[in-house]
């Protein structure tokens, strides 16, 4: 299996879904603006979402893809289908439970997740009402996340990267032809992710079936394999979702901020996630699988070259998309969002808090490279413990920063955790030897540094000033960030191609 084959596959379609999910928040922006009801749907839906990264797509996956790959490459198909069998019905069983108390306690999780809104009982109350209707979604797409664990370790990667698109359709759909039928229009929005639930579980079933693994429910507590994921999720869930967990904790100090800045970090969240979803989460899911394969065919040195030629697409893309996120902020914010509702005020604290996030790009994407050297070989304290470090960080930075610069603090404390995170994982990693970088590092850096010099230079000389891009016309808008965004990324691979750089370099085999 090609790696850069797979990488490229997952990362166009997440650049699909990406592309959609920001027409998603355009239009959400046009429609609802930054206020009220916004900062009450995106608390709402900030609870399941924050469940599916911790259990769906963060402990759980960890825990079970590589024990999945373990019995793939040893037990053989029978053994694995039983795992599947069991691990799901544990799975749906839990998910049943889960969400039914977050349906009934939901009065109680809004006043822990944002107690700043108590003393707006109108706020509150919408709030509640949202999150009723939006916390199911967390049973469908976990078990949408299960169902891609097992498609990836197929090395199906396609369909598990394109599911999110249906999402954003949904959320398209609802907020474009649904919301006048809804009271109040927010709750469209709340419809919209359950109904999104949904389609992602039911696009994955027919392939799941295709490869002979369609789930079959089969419960038993006492199986090894149910025991041996049970007991890897518990520590994995702060060791994989620190960043989460510092997530919900920002928006319990944001609900006590001015209103609307809830809504500001949410739009500065979403650019953010564009470049650490185009490659940090492809890059995360190629390697797990990858790694876990290494790590069961007991090949050391295979495994410690697959985590340095991550680290090195890690740096050749994050480095050069933080740089552009932060000198792009106003371009990227008035672009996609200045529309309708969402007024000039909104674009100046929105693009506070993507400079902010833009420090800590790197540290968040090397996580996704990183944790995986430790989860592969089913090593879960070790994340744990310097997760809960960054964890107390952040939250330390989080009242220090959060006086003198409000929302764009918590959004800093963010960034300089997740650059906390990723330093300890590389030094327990090459602590243990588990992770020896090869030669040629300091060249490679020192190439690297000019090119983004280059592309700073050059996306410096053609931005202009914060006021243009307000009076812009949208279309004026639209073209001139897709003529900043050509010249930026011709400046920087044409300097990596001039200092030697060729794509043939990176290829390798998983």
């Amino acid at each position: 299996m090609s790696l850069i084959k797979a990488l490229t596959t997952i990362s166009s379609m997440t650049l699909l879904s990406r592309v959609l999910g920001f027409v998603r928040d355009a239009v959400i922006a046009r429609v609802f603006g930054a206020g009220l009801m916004t900062d009450a749907f995106f608390v709402a839906f900030k609870i399941p979402n924050l469940l599916r990264r911790l259990f769906a797509e963060g402990a759980f996956s960890q825990a079970f893809v590589p024990i999945l790959a373990e019995y793939k490459n040893r037990r053989g198909e029978a053994a694995t289908r039983d795992l599947v069998d069991h691990v799901s019905a544990v799975l749906t069983l839990a998910l049943v439970v889960v969400t039914l108390i977050g349906v009934l306690a939901a009065p109680v999780i809004i006043a822990i997740s944002a107690p700043g809104f108590a003393s707006t009982p109108e706020k509150f109350a919408l709030t509640v009402d949202l999150l009723r209707i939006v916390f199911p979604y967390i049973l469908f797409i976990a078990l949408t996340a299960f169902a891609g664990g097992i498609l990836n370790t197929w090395s199906r990667f396609a369909v598990p990267a394109f599911t999110p698109v249906l999402l954003n359709l949904s959320f398209i759909g609802f907020a474009l032809l649904a919301a006048p039928w809804f009271d109040p229009p927010i709750k469209a929005l709340a419809w919209a992710v359950f109904v999104g639930g949904v389609l992602q579980l039911a696009l994955q079933l027919p392939f799941l079936a295709r490869i002979g693994m369609l789930p079959r429910f089969r419960l038993n507590f006492g199986d090894e394999g149910v025991r041996r994921v049970l007991k890897q999720m518990v520590p994995a869930l702060f060791g994989v979702s620190v960043g989460q967990i510092s997530l919900l904790i920002n928006t319990i100090f944001a609900s006590f901020l001015v209103t609307g800045s809830v809504t500001w970090l949410y739009f500065a969240d979403r650019l953010m996630e564009f470049p650490a979803g185009l490659l940090g989460v492809a890059l995360g899911t190629v390697l797990l699988p990858s790694l876990s394969k290494h790590h069961a065919e007991q090949s050391p040195q295979a495994y410690s070259a697959l985590l340095d030629w991550g680290l090195r697409l890690t740096l050749m893309l994050a480095v050069p998309a933080a740089v552009a996120l932060a000198m792009l902020a106003v371009p990227l914010v008035t672009t996609l969002f200045h529309y309708g509702a969402f007024t000039a005020t909104d674009v100046i604290n929105t693009r506070h808090a993507v400079i902010a996030y833009a420090v800590g790009l790197v540290g968040l994407i090397a996580v996704k490279v990183l944790a995986p050297g430790f989860y592969a070989r089913q090593d879960i304290r070790t994340p744990v413990r310097i997760g809960v470090v960054t964890l107390l960080a952040t939250q330390v930075m989080n009242l220090l920063f959060i006086w003198e610069l409000r929302h764009a603090g918590l959004a800093l404390a963010i960034s300089l955790g997740a650059c906390l995170n990723a330093g300890l994982l590389l030094r327990g990693l090459r602590r243990r030897a588990i992770y020896t970088p090869l030669p040629g590092w300091g060249g490679f850096m020192l190439k690297l540094a000019l090119a983004v010099y280059v592309m700073g230079a050059v996306l410096w000389l053609l931005s202009g000033d914060a006021a243009s891009w307000l009076i812009a016309s949208a279309l004026e808008r639209a073209g001139r960030l897709a003529m900043l965004v050509l010249a930026g990324g011709g400046a920087y691979f044409g300097s990596l191609w001039i200092m030697g750089f060729r794509p043939q370099d990176f290829a390798r085999r998983g």
